[in-house]
């Protein structure tokens, strides 16, 4: 026992080490510093915005594409995905300092083998090919981006030569349960997907953050388009995935300048935002599924297991692998300005996302996965369609 208990030990120091030194230095929360363009020749971008039942928030987040500075021509396209509400109305309110700069498109029936999401963007696309835009600007209708976020973009876009370049935007972090999950989630997020590697034209890993994509156009046209992709749930991961294949280079950060308003309040309601996907990047594996959560377990509770063995050479392995964890975490918990102290809580944040994982599972096996404001994504049926299509 004594030995097993060493062994753990020393497989969590292991763990821990690869991650701090070999994983991308996934952990370096960096936002970037592209110096924006204030002059020179107007690039032209489309800034496509699917919305679906976001009358709460559409109207800040058009206001503040509107009041875009920077030497870039812009024009927004929202797509009114079937909404019940106000969205189109208070959409086109927000534009009236600049009608011109601003198209509602009231999208069309979702087809079979469409996502909500991609249908819409589709949608704003063909309308937004009539203007011929250089870049392509995927945002949720609930981002808010400061006035130099869509110059700065184009900036890095320009600067490093690349074809996709997004932004995982700060996301609201204000009551409890956002405190303890939301730095988690970008955590996981970024352990996913290092940046460095996504960057990297020899590694295979890609990966963006829907909030705020940046895409060239022709590269969108050299990938095959959003019908490549068209059933995704993860969506911005698989753009990204069919850009770097077709040769293009890929950009993932942090973002100061652009912020979510959406606001995931309590536990039931983040962990339904992460069900709604976990299984789906599991691939729909029973075995996958079991590995992930005994992953995640050995990853980020062992160590405080062995902490409490009561004996000397485990203990002393389970906090150097607890520290190690803690330090790692550290610089997204300051991201969000957070006491440090939350650092040291990440061990139950993982045992949450283990659960919600779980549940995951369960909504698709019971077809109800995927689910996102009345409409079933990732059930089993829809997932046979989407293969056979």
């Amino acid at each position: 026992m004594p030995l097993a208990l060493a062994t753990a030990g020393g497989i969590s120091v292991l763990i821990w080490g690869y991650l701090l030194l070999a994983r991308g230095g996934f952990w370096r929360v960096a936002v970037p510093r592209e110096k924006t363009m204030r002059h020179g020749p107007l690039t032209r971008v489309a800034a496509i915005v699917p919305a679906r039942n976001e009358a709460q928030v559409i109207a800040r987040s058009v206001g503040s594409l509107i009041g875009q500075a920077g030497p870039v021509s812009l024009h927004i396209f929202v797509v009114d995905d079937a909404s019940t509400d106000a969205t189109a109305r208070l959409a086109s309110e927000a534009a009236r300092a600049a009608p011109a700069a601003l198209t509602v498109i009231h999208g069309a029936p979702l087809p079979p083998g469409w996502t909500g999401k991609l249908w819409a963007m589709q949608q704003g696309i063909e309308a937004a090919s009539r203007l011929d835009p250089e870049f392509l600007l995927f945002t949720d209708a609930d981002i808010l981006h400061a006035p130099d976020n869509v110059a700065g973009a184009v900036a890095i876009a320009h600067h490093g030569g690349c074809d996709l370049a997004s932004f995982m935007v700060k996301l609201r972090c204000q009551t409890t349960a956002e405190r303890l999950l939301i730095p988690a989630f970008v955590f996981f997020f970024f352990k996913l997907y290092p940046p460095a590697w996504v960057a990297g034209p020899r590694r295979r890993t890609a990966g963006a953050a829907g909030g705020c994509i940046l895409l060239r156009s022709q590269a969108l046209a050299k990938a095959g388009g959003l019908h490549s992709i068209c059933g995704e749930i993860i969506d911005d991961c698989a753009l990204a995935r069919v850009v770097k294949r077709s040769g293009g280079k890929v950009w993932l950060g942090l973002a100061d300048s652009a912020s979510s308003l959406r606001a995931y309040g309590s536990f039931a309601e983040i962990g339904r935002m992460i069900a709604r996907t976990a299984f789906n990047q599991l691939r729909h594996s029973a075995l996958l599924l079991i590995a992930a959560i005994a992953g995640m377990a050995v990853t980020y509770l062992l160590p405080i297991a062995l902490v409490f063995t009561g004996r000397a050479l485990p203990m002393a392995l389970g906090a150097a692998a607890w520290a190690m964890m803690t330090l790692a975490y550290l610089p997204m918990v300051r991201h969000y300005r957070l006491n440090p102290l939350w650092a040291l809580l990440l061990p139950l944040a993982a045992v949450f996302y283990m659960g919600a994982t779980l549940a995951s599972a369960l909504e698709f096996w019971s077809g109800r996965g995927g689910q996102w404001k009345g409409r079933v994504q990732d059930g089993r049926q829809q997932s046979r369609s989407v293969n056979s299509s």
